[in-house]
């Protein structure tokens, strides 16, 4: 009885496991979505409040509700903890409104696209091998293919979605850094609240012009919501049950998503070059991450 015990036991513990490695799996691709809809969401207030503005209503909702569940005790924090924060509240804050920029100026595939670039140069940063030579290649032929460069070429979006793909590597290496000092979700709580701080004269500003409409603000909220809040959520709950191994892949999904999202939500029509490119971008990162793995 021993023995059929045990076997039934490992039978049916691996359906489960299947089972729960499939929903984290969904959940992460849910959160995915739920991010880039967002995204297009808050780019329906952008003829109102601007893209300042949607970015000032999204870390306002962020920090909302990250700081009930985090609750981050500022007075105890040593300059070697605030220093890096501090840095981090500075990049939300530049990271999401070069985004948005780009986003009102060269569609949100695109600016999304090049803002993955952020990531992958962290993952390739530093190493030697043939692969990551050839995915760095890869990566910068998919940008020229992405963007094709010529004379209307809209260079101040394209220099906005850049400058989002420097700020997401300098979020990682700062969320590297703060890890180690901070516990849980002190960090990005307290940076979501420095940068929703910085963000305050622009909603001063917004409300005194009189920018304010009801679907301007509902835009904006939705887009802090769906961008900030579901994909917290959804990745707390996915961290249970997946392995760190599926989440650079599964994250190499953002850029078709956004692109998706654009067309459907916004109107957005792209290019067969642009969806060359996006593909070429997404598979360079795949590529990337699961040689990171092979060689970990």
């Amino acid at each position: 009885m021993g023995v059929t015990a045990e076997v039934l036991e490992r039978t049916e513990a691996a359906p489960r496991s299947t089972r729960s490695l499939a929903a984290g799996l969904a959940t992460m691709m849910g959160s995915a979505a739920s991010n880039q809809v967002g995204a297009a969401v808050g780019a329906h207030a952008f003829a109102a409040i601007g893209p300042a503005g949607v970015v000032a209503v999204r870390q306002f909702v962020a920090a909302a509700v990250l700081l009930p569940v985090a609750r981050p005790n500022l007075r105890r924090f040593t300059w070697a903890q605030w220093w890096p924060t501090l840095l981090l509240g500075l990049v939300f804050a530049t990271m999401n409104l070069s985004l948005y920029t780009a986003v009102d100026r060269i569609g949100l595939g695109l600016a999304v696209t090049l803002e993955f670039l952020g990531p992958l140069a962290v993952a390739l940063a530093g190493s030697r091998t043939r692969v990551d030579l050839l995915c760095a290649v890869g990566a910068g032929v998919g940008v020229y293919v992405l963007v094709l460069p010529g004379g209307s070429s809209d260079w101040f979006g394209i220099g906005s979605g850049v400058l989002a793909a420097v700020c997401w590597a300098a979020y990682i290496l700062l969320n590297r850094l703060l890890g180690v000092r901070l516990p849980g979700l002190q960090a990005p709580a307290a940076a979501t609240s420095v940068s929703a701080v910085m963000y305050l004269p622009v909603l001063v500003f917004v409300t005194l012009s009189g920018s304010w409409t009801w679907p301007a603000v509902l835009f904006a909220v939705g887009a802090g919501v769906l961008s900030s809040v579901i994909p917290y959520a959804c990745d707390l709950v996915a961290l249970r049950t997946v392995p760190p191994r599926f989440f650079g892949v599964i994250m190499s999904i953002h850029p078709v998503f956004a692109a998706l999202a654009g067309l459907v939500l916004l109107g957005q029509f792209l290019d067969a070059h642009e969806w060359v490119g996006i593909a070429m971008v997404v598979a360079v990162n795949v590529v990337a991450v699961v040689a990171a793995q092979r060689r970990g």
